[in-house]
């Protein structure tokens, strides 16, 4: 039992006894029983009465530090007191936890905190460097100097280091400065930068919100620099900025508290004898410090939601405000008796203890002093004793077996060795452009109908306004433009919501208004300024036409200067807007981002798979290989993009710059139109003739290349067209890899007849004959069988297309969110919607498992990306990344999922 002291000594005794036995031994627990390390425990928040503040802080403070020092901390922890409000206590906590730590207790390096304290060093006091361009170069440059400076390895490439004087002159002289700054200091420096790079993206910080589904650190960090030096440089104090790089410096110190894991055989990780402390000092609201206390738990709370275990034990003790524990999540108190129960569990939210004044008045407890096991000497040590067992056993295994083992090489392709001709049909899928699209714009007119009459019942009905592109006007129109698809699925998703409201009393009818822009969406930007003025005179909530008033809108199907435009022009007027099959990541700045929630993988994501995807797997044919079933990854790249197309322009740009080996870009636009400039070496072609003349000789000089399709459908079937009617150079296979566009025109069966190509696509969905597809998936497609055979005759060319899918699953969270709405606001507000949005949806759909982050409208987290291989009338899905079930995730699927 604890002793008790007297006076105001000693941890208060608030009925505080089985909190005083605990924390010892959360904190060290008997060397046996270490495993208990390997939990997160929660934030503890220790509240202390307004009267006596800092006594009482110091008290508890003082009773908890004494047991974790004796001459020396005897396990790592840090204690920060009040500081001014500019400060970062993350840092603090990481250089306090960085000195004075026990001798050989694990951990004794921080890679990612020191790294990243580098970077926020340099951002904070350089906040004006942004206005003269991109930072990446001297930010990396920055970090490596500082690692440099902390010696090691690094040690002799600081700038200070003097190449040797050989006492050459002139050239000699001159070749040996040369070769001492360029191999000995500037190629470890990059090499080390390249290495940490790598690391801190793959371990941690790919997978966080900030880096924004990049991959280089460094230039991550430059592009979130930019935003923070905006902020800085009008307000070193800038609250929102000092938050996030707070954030970013505890969620990077959280890695590398758990590494390495505890116990098990390495050396090292069974030195994870105790578990770091920190002790936050909580000032009163209002008073210095208060704010950098504040921030910094606010960090705690955050960071914890991505890192895995073990954690440090983090315990506030002070005066929180109410809208720091209402950011917390503290919604009941505890008693010590209770809150002595979380000191060893994972996962809890925070808890918050109040003491009474007359426990902070009366005696206390003596709180006993941690007992973790100590070492005498370095793990390094032990470590070097399993390392040379280890490289004895293997050289001795190897001296018995005398056998050297070479793996035979795979050169099968994948998905098969067929092009889009084999066992096809001999003409396309016919196609009744104007009698589909009236059928399913028909459909939705006959489920309004049924909305409005239940509005005319005294039932809540709202409208959503959905933006397509013109009524196709031809077979060939129709094959270049997914809008029939799309249409189908909002009217799908619209019949769901009508059936099932007949049961549910708190749904939201809801009406579609089908909107068209014109071909390629040329007249988005005015249709969304007639929406916005539409809505500023809807009819009231007790309106007999109350079901007019718009909550939401579902677009844009393309991503173009156009659709981009229109979405500024809704997010300024807060009007909540889902998008479909818009994929360009610059669909999402400026005001878009106030209302607008992306709903299928950015361009980033898809550009990083299919770039992968095209340089590890075997896709292209092998010159020569006679029937074409011997295949190699690509190693060049013959890129197609047009310029003046945002989608096209994003998607190549990206995949370039993840695609590993060498590209030859060909901006190819029919219209002439080669605004904005194309990438620097870019040949500009107006002619599907000359492309094909163009990409032969590319092909002639470099076989093993893929060619990248980022440009739209309807200049893709001139350019294959070109290429077949020349003929030169289709005597071997070719093999193209393009995006979600080409699923438009491929699965209509235009390019039966090109036993030349071999084709692959990234898709939203996965084909229905796939072993791996969700239940959700193959009910949504006997739904649409079904819808199909209801309305339209022949035979329908997009059974296995994404887009009426998508555009299905995107109203399921539009409507979603409006239910939500609803529960908090009887008037379904257009301003409750996006709370509601905001809040985040999660649904399993039929393009796979659907989860929106809190806060974030980013795309849906590890959303589904499938990549296709068209082989004649059917398709087969070669790569499928994501959560295309509840529990799947591309960091588990391999490459190229997961890098």
């Amino acid at each position: 039992m604890p002793t008790t002291r007297s006076g105001s000594e000693g941890f208060p005794d608030d009925r505080a006894v089985n909190f005083v036995l605990g924390f010892p031994t959360a904190v060290a627990p008997e060397y046996r029983n270490r495993s208990s390390l390997a939990s997160s425990p929660p934030l503890f928040v220790l509240r202390v009465p307004e009267t006596g503040y800092a006594a009482g802080v110091d008290r508890v403070v003082g009773a908890l530090r004494a047991s974790l020092y004796d001459n020396g901390k005897l396990v790592p922890f840090a204690h920060l007191p009040p500081e001014d409000d500019s400060a970062l206590l993350s840092e603090t906590a990481g250089i306090q936890l960085l000195s004075g730590a026990p001798e050989y207790m694990t951990p004794d390096r921080f890679p990612h905190f020191r790294v990243m304290r580098d970077l926020v060093t340099y951002i904070r006091r350089n906040p004006d460097a942004w206005r003269q361009g991109p930072q990446t170069r001297s930010l990396r440059l920055y970090a490596s100097e500082q690692r440099a400076q902390r010696g090691g390895l690094l040690g002799f490439t600081r700038r200070e280091t003097e190449a040797p004087d050989l006492g050459l002159g002139g050239l000699p002289g001159f070749l040996v400065k040369v070769s001492w700054l360029s191999f000995v200091q500037r190629m470890p420096k990059w090499l080390w930068a390249c290495w940490t790079s790598r690391k801190v993206m793959r371990g941690w910080l790919g997978a966080e919100k900030i880096a924004g589904g990049g991959k280089k650190l460094f230039r991550v960090m430059d592009t979130v620099g930019a935003v923070w030096g905006a902020q800085l440089s009008r307000d070193p104090n800038h609250e929102e900025a000092l938050q996030q790089i707070d954030r970013l410096l505890f969620r990077a110190l959280l890695e590398d508290l758990r590494t390495p894991a505890i116990g098990r055989i390495r050396p090292g990780r069974r030195r994870r004898t105790g578990r770091p402390v920190l002790l936050v000092e909580l000032p009163p609201p209002g008073t210095p410090g208060a704010r950098a206390a504040d921030r910094f738990l606010r960090s705690v709370d955050e960071a914890r939601a991505t890192a895995g275990p073990p954690g440090p034990l983090v315990v506030a003790v002070g005066q929180p405000s109410e809208t720091l524990l209402a950011d917390l999540d503290c919604r009941d108190e505890f008693t010590f008796a209770q809150a002595s129960q979380h000191l060893g569990q994972s996962d809890k939210p925070t808890v918050l203890v109040t003491f009474t004044e007359e426990a902070m008045a009366g005696p206390g407890l003596d709180l006993r002093k941690v007992t973790p096991r100590t070492f005498k000497f370095s793990r390094t040590i032990p470590t070097g004793i399993v390392t040379c067992v280890t490289v004895v056993a293997l050289i001795a295994a190897g001296l018995v077996t005398r056998r050297a083992l070479t793996p035979d090489v795979d050169h099968s392709c994948v998905g098969g060795s067929e092009s889009v001709a084999e066992s096809a049909r001999t003409t396309p899928v016919p196609v009744d452009s104007k009698g589909w699209y009236e059928a399913a714009v028909r459909e939705i007119d006959e489920q309004n109908k049924r909305a409005e009459q239940a509005a005319a019942q005294g039932r809540t009905v709202r409208t959503v306004v959905a933006f397509v592109s013109s009524v196709p006007t031809d077979e060939n129109e129709t094959r270049f433009d997914g809008t029939i698809p799309e249409l189908r699925g909002i009217a799908m998703w619209q019949k769901k919501v009508l059936d099932d409201a007949v049961s549910n009393d708190s749904a939201v009818r809801l009406r579609v208004e089908v909107r068209p822009t014109g071909r390629a969406f040329a007249n988005a930007v005015a249709e969304a300024k007639r929406l916005v003025a539409r809505v500023r005179d809807e009819p009231g909530v007790q309106s007999a036409e109350a079901y007019a008033r718009v909550v939401g809108v579902l677009a844009y199907a393309q991503s173009r200067d156009e659709t981009r435009d229109a979405l500024q022009v809704l997010g300024a007027a807060k009007i909540p807007t889902i998008g479909t099959t818009a994929t360009a990541d610059e669909m999402l700045g400026g005001d878009a981002s106030l209302s607008y929630w992306p709903f299928t993988p950015a361009n980033s994501t898809e550009a990083r798979i299919e770039a992968d995807f095209a340089s590890g797997q075997n896709i292209v044919a092998a010159p020569g290989s006679g029937s074409g079933d011997s295949c190699s990854p690509a190693r060049r790249a013959l890129v197609i993009e047009s310029s003046a197309d945002l989608y096209s322009r994003s998607l190549a740009d990206k995949f370039r710059a993840g695609f590993p080996g060498a590209s030859q870009v060909f901006n190819f636009n029919q219209d002439g139109d080669f605004e904005p400039a194309p990438p620097a070496g870019a040949t500009s072609v107006s002619s599907a003739d000359e492309l094909a003349r163009q990409l032969c000789k590319a092909l002639k000089e470099q076989p093993e290349s893929v060619v990248y399709w980022s440009a739209r459908a309807r200049d893709f079937t001139a350019f294959i067209d070109a290429m077949d009617n020349q003929g030169t150079c289709i005597g071997d296979d070719i093999t193209v890899l393009g995006g979600n566009e080409l699923t438009n025109v491929a699965q209509t069966g235009a390019f039966n007849n090109k036993n030349w190509l071999r084709l692959y696509y990234s898709a939203h969905r996965q084909p229905a004959s796939d072993p791996r597809v969700s239940d959700k998936t193959r009910q949504f497609v006997d739904d649409y069988n079904a819808f199909v055979q209801s309305t339209t005759k022949g035979t329908d060319p997009w059974v296995q297309d994404g887009h009426s899918a998508v555009s299905y699953d995107a109203f399921h969270v539009l409507s979603q969110a409006v239910d939500q709405a609803r529960l908090r606001d009887e008037s379904v507000s257009r301003e409750s919607v996006l709370v509601a949005l905001g809040a985040g949806v999660t649904f399993n759909g039929a393009t796979g498992y659907v989860s929106y982050d809190q806060g974030n409208n980013a795309p849906p987290v590890d959303k589904t990306l499938v990549l296709l291989r068209q082989l004649a009338d059917r398709t087969e899905a070669v790569v499928v990344c994501g959560a295309y079930e509840q529990g799947a995730s591309s960091r588990a699927q391999g490459p190229p999922c997961s890098r």
